[in-house]
């Protein structure tokens, strides 16, 4: 924990993104913003760009393992955002690392379809990301496709399909499910939060732009990063804020995107809106 009037530290562990928008670099920037001393260690080194992913070049679970035992032996860490995990070695190699040195809080970004529907990551990871690394998680935050693959089923197409789908993602003892509702039709776009004791949507206008790229990612930092701010004797009602907090920040960040011309396919969110 850290003193009263310390910085807080965070982590992201994450495959790249050349073009700055999303994974450790998207990460690095929300982090940042939100005021956290952010550090990172790599997944994947990925060949992509606003228009797509060309290919990724996983890192060795090895080579992961270092990084995380240098790191953590070293420097305190709050929260962890975890993103891309594109084996069953590197998820347990991620999972006996945080178990080791337990952060406050971690929130898993389960990316495990890109945007033009492939899937990134083989059987095998599937299940470790379920097994060993929902439930080591406070917070999990996946999207519609990401959360069929979870349960392997359909993705929902309305909100009463969302909430149908909440029992079973509960089921894989994460205690707080952010299901995002983007994917579905509409003018709105609702996010379905689920907690220990109930649970509320999160409504939100969809804002008309093409700037999409990353926000999964921005969204699952930023509760990394309220949640780190957050005091030791925190309570359910404060990590639901947090939660809200961080949603807020990225529909600002969604709505600034205009800003910034980035590449000639889906750029970035703005995430430094509050300072540029």
């Amino acid at each position: 924990m850290p003193a009263s009037n310390a910085i807080p530290h965070t982590l992201t562990i994450a495959g790249s993104d050349p073009s700055g928008g999303a994974g450790l670099q998207g990460d690095l920037k929300t982090l940042s913003a939100l005021g956290t001393y952010a550090t990172n260690v790599i997944t994947a080194v990925i060949a992509q760009n606003t228009q797509g992913v060309a290919h990724v070049h996983p890192v060795s679970a090895e080579a992961i393992r270092e990084q995380l035992d240098n790191l953590l032996d070293d420097v305190r860490i709050d929260a962890v955002k975890i993103g891309m995990v594109a084996s069953r070695e590197v998820a347990e190699t991620i999972g006996e690392a945080l178990s080791r040195h337990r952060p406050r809080w971690i929130v898993l970004d389960p990316v495990m379809v890109a945007k033009s529907g492939d899937t990134l990551v083989d059987n095998a990871g599937i299940a470790a990301v379920r097994d060993i690394l929902v439930p080591l998680a406070d917070v999990i935050t996946p999207n519609l496709p990401e959360a069929a693959v979870l349960l392997d089923t359909q993705a929902p197409r309305s909100p009463d399909a969302m909430e149908a789908m909440l029992p079973g993602l509960q089921a894989l003892s994460a205690p707080y499910v952010l299901l995002k509702g983007g994917h579905l039709p509409g003018e709105a776009c609702p996010d379905l939060l689920a907690t220990p004791t109930d649970s509320a949507w999160l409504p939100a206008p969809r804002i008309d732009t093409d700037n999409l790229h990353g926000t999964g990612c921005a969204l699952s930092s930023a509760i990394a990063a309220h949640l780190a701010h957050l005091p030791e004797d925190a309570g359910h009602a404060e990590i639901v804020e947090a939660i809200g907090a961080a949603k807020q920040w990225l529909h600002r960040a969604l709505d600034a995107s205009h800003r910034l011309s980035v590449g000639h396919g889906r750029g970035p969110v703005h995430h430094f809106h509050a300072w540029w």
